[in-house]
């Protein structure tokens, strides 16, 4: 059995797609695969499904949602073999096991933590190559046709900032293996969906530099510019002031700008080698 959160939700076994179809219970279901592995309360699983109004009968109707939950799982067992995922009543709530590589999100946090790693050690083609891949497993806005209440759009919120980290990071490891001329069409349209990201507009401006596009770099910083006074009253950051100047200067190949990731190692402006 798998089961992906990464865009729809989807839970398919070797041979078919046996995702609940009730709102309640995908909601419900979600809820514990983003806390798979962890105990879920009661009081928690009633809070995300009815927030402020729960029915005076919560808790008999969550215990039905977990009853037809187990009832989903168990059908997709293959029969004399381990269950892949078991909902678990536990203490004052519900605990999800779920085997290993058997949930996306799993797959994406393992593929990004090891990246970090490769990132560490200088190994940047394997930096990217894991990158790649962590991003290719989500397919849209994780759960995009679920209802979400306020426990999982906290969570959906903090797992957008994250997805944006990785393709931070992803870009960056590419800039600094020569990528610089594939990467100009996509931190485009990235800059245009975040008017107000320096750190994309930043990796924009030294792809476009690297490829002989300083004019365009340039005003890839103007109009960050004119975002910045115009929505938030602000100049851009002292970092992206003195990218310009670099820019403006046509800075040697030992001048460079600093992207996120786990350690403070620059990206000559210069394309590799």
């Amino acid at each position: 059995m798998y089961a992906r959160i990464l865009g729809p939700l989807t839970l398919t076994d070797d041979l078919r797609t046996v995702t609940p179809r009730a709102p309640k219970q995908r909601q419900l279901l979600s809820l514990l695969l983003f806390h798979s592995g962890q105990v879920v309360t009661v009081d928690e699983c009633v809070d995300e499904l009815w927030a402020d109004s729960p029915p005076h009968s919560a808790h008999s109707t969550l215990q039905t949602y977990v009853m037809q939950l187990r009832k989903i799982l168990r059908s997709a067992a293959p029969a004399a073999a381990p269950a892949e995922m078991s909902l678990e009543t536990r203490d004052r709530g519900y605990l999800l096991a779920v085997g290993a590589g058997r949930l996306d999100l799993h797959q994406f946090e393992r593929s990004v933590e090891q990246a970090s790693v490769a990132r560490l050690a200088g190994d940047h083609v394997r930096e990217s190559e894991l990158l790649h891949h962590a991003l290719a497993l989500w397919s849209g806005k994780a759960l995009a046709d679920v209802t979400c209440g306020p426990l999982l759009r906290t969570r959906l919120s903090g797992l957008r900032e994250t997805w944006l980290g990785a393709l931070e990071q992803r870009i960056d490891a590419d800039l600094r293996i020569g990528r610089h001329h594939r990467l100009i069409g996509e931190l485009s349209v990235l800059a245009r969906q975040y008017p107000t990201s320096e750190n994309l507009h930043a990796q924009l401006m030294i792809a476009l530099y690297r490829s002989g596009r300083t004019a365009d770099a340039l005003a890839a910083f103007a109009r960050l510019r004119r975002t910045f006074g115009d929505e938030l009253g602000l100049e851009p950051s002292a970092r992206m002031r003195a990218l310009h100047t670099d820019l403006l200067n046509s800075a040697p190949v030992a001048e460079s700008v600093y992207l996120p990731g786990p350690e403070s190692t620059p990206v000559s402006l210069r394309p590799a080698g």
